[in-house]
């Protein structure tokens, strides 16, 4: 079984598979203070809720916006399993054509959540990942990454309006009755919910039209689920992209 872990500002997703099967998904929080041993009693806890033995384990590969987790979680690897892990980045071969200003800037997860749109879907694509930021990302009809959108995440977005207002509470992401709220709640969960779905429409419209041709849409990341339903575009959901993009890229550095 190789681990795969895709660490974001937030949370962190984590994964196992073997050859093409993928056996489990999780998501654990991201703590840039936790030590290895926390990680490894994370890591213990997730097999055993999946029935799995670390025994098992023969390989590993990392994607990572956090460098101070990146380290703690390869050497977590390195301690407990003897194993170097695969760490996206400079290096590593992903087959990913980009055509930016600066392909090293280019965001690990970006190029995982890449790699496994042009694997699964037809281009050209509108590639959406939702976390804690939300990107939109382009790859045209060669299979090129031509850039992304970067925009506060649908959670951050949230928390920061209720932080900086006196009069407004946080609220659960629920979808409410009506778009045009009576209450307090429901107003702020309209304006989450729909707010955002209607931002999602709006963008792939917009890079439609600068592109010059329709685009395959597929979407994933962990608020996906809550927003794509209240969109007017045709998306794919696949809440399992992270973990094909790290599947194939392992594949290719073996």
């Amino acid at each position: 079984m190789v681990l795969a872990f895709d660490i974001g500002n937030t949370h962190t997703f984590l994964g196992g598979f073997s050859g093409k099967k993928i056996l489990f998904t999780d998501l654990i929080s991201t703590n840039r203070s936790s030590t290895t041993l926390e990680y490894m009693t994370l890591l213990q806890t997730a097999l055993k809720v999946h029935d799995l033995e670390e025994e098992t384990i023969d390989g590993a590969i990392i994607s990572s916006v956090v460098p101070t987790v990146t380290a703690t979680v390869q050497a977590t690897i390195e301690r407990f399993f003897g194993i170097t892990p695969i760490v996206v980045g400079p290096g590593v071969k992903s087959g990913l054509k980009i055509r930016i200003d600066n392909p090293a800037q280019l965001g690990s997860d970006l190029v995982v959540c890449a790699v496994a749109g042009i694997k699964e879907y037809p281009v050209p694509q509108i590639n959406i990942y939702m976390g804690t930021a939300t990107t939109i990302s382009l790859i045209d009809d060669t299979k090129t990454f031509l850039g992304t959108t970067i925009s506060a995440g649908i959670g951050v977005a949230s928390e920061v309006l209720s932080d900086k207002t006196s009069q407004l509470p946080c609220v659960a992401m629920e979808t409410p009755k009506k778009v045009v709220g009576t209450n307090t709640v429901d107003s702020m969960r309209s304006g989450v919910v729909f707010y955002s779905a209607c931002a999602i429409d709006g963008m792939i419209a917009r890079i439609e039209e600068e592109y010059g041709k329709p685009c395959t849409v597929v979407a994933t990341g962990r608020y996906a689920s809550r927003i794509l339903p209240h969109c007017r575009h045709k998306i794919i959901h696949d809440p399992d992209l992270i973990l094909k993009g790290l599947m194939e890229i392992y594949n290719k550095n073996i």
